[in-house]
């Protein structure tokens, strides 16, 4: 097995400031950057905080930016990079530090919490459900999703606007309200919830301006942008301006007449 000694800048503090440290660190063939980081806390710096669990692609503990595009360590591997080439490893820069590479991703728990869950047909038990398999296909993608929070980290109406995260949710629960929306089974419009209205008056829609930054750091590769968010763009449009809908909004709205 071949090594070398790779050159390194990981980023090391906490919520009250911090910056990059340089380490050089042996790299084997195969290894990943999560790899280096677990040497780098073995050899040099037994304190350095990381979060990871699976080291396996599926869990999405191990979210960081390295060289300034969020990854996952345990899914980025050295082969990728050159042998004099130094790798950055950061925070991801849209949620608050807790200590070095660690963050508090609790933004997203909180955003999940908000979005209505399925509500069941009326009359139908467990088992009973019956679908079109295309219809099981194309909420199936979204389920891919491991919540690594890279799409939200990479979107820069949260990214780069803070007072935006009180009013969006964010790619990955936009991506879940779609794939409430299309399910053909939820009967959440017959309990009076509207998922096209509370996208765009509760969670955000109108924020998303479809860069598509999330797909494409997408580890899964969910197509979040072309198969979630647009559809509900353009779902969400066709509700708020048919007539027959404004129509029956003013009725309920018209005041009773007096005498």
């Amino acid at each position: 097995m071949s090594s070398y000694e790779a050159r390194f800048k990981v980023w090391r503090g906490d919520v009250q400031g911090g910056g990059l440290e340089d380490f050089k660190v042996e790299v084997n063939d195969g290894e990943v950057v999560l790899d280096i980081i677990h040497r780098l806390q073995a050899t040099q710096a037994p304190d350095l905080a990381v979060r990871w669990n699976c080291k396996a692609g599926k869990c999405g503990s191990c979210s960081a930016e390295i060289n300034g595009h969020p990854r996952l360590m345990c899914m980025t591997r050295m082969s990728v990079f050159e042998p004099d080439e130094t790798i950055t490893v950061a925070p991801l820069r849209a949620f608050p530090v807790v200590r070095d590479l660690v963050t508090d991703v609790g933004f997203n728990y909180t955003k999940a919490r908000q979005v209505p869950a399925f509500v069941p047909p009326e009359g139908l038990g467990p088992g009973e459900y019956r679908m079109m398999q295309e219809d099981v296909d194309r909420s199936q993608e979204f389920r891919k999703c491991i919540e690594c929070f890279l799409c939200q980290d990479v979107c820069h109406v949260v990214r780069d606007h803070e007072e935006n995260k009180q009013a969006f949710a964010g790619p990955r629960f936009l991506m879940r309200v779609a794939e409430l929306d299309m399910h053909p089974l939820d009967a959440a419009e017959e309990t009076g919830l509207d998922r096209k209205r509370t996208a765009q008056d509760e969670h955000g829609l109108g924020y998303c301006n479809i860069t598509k930054c999330c797909t494409e750091v997408c580890p899964e590769g969910i197509k979040i942008t072309d198969n979630a968010l647009i559809p509900l763009k353009e779902r969400a449009v066709d509700r708020k301006y048919d007539p027959l809908v404004w129509l029956g909004n003013k009725i309920r709205r018209r005041p009773a007449s007096s005498g």
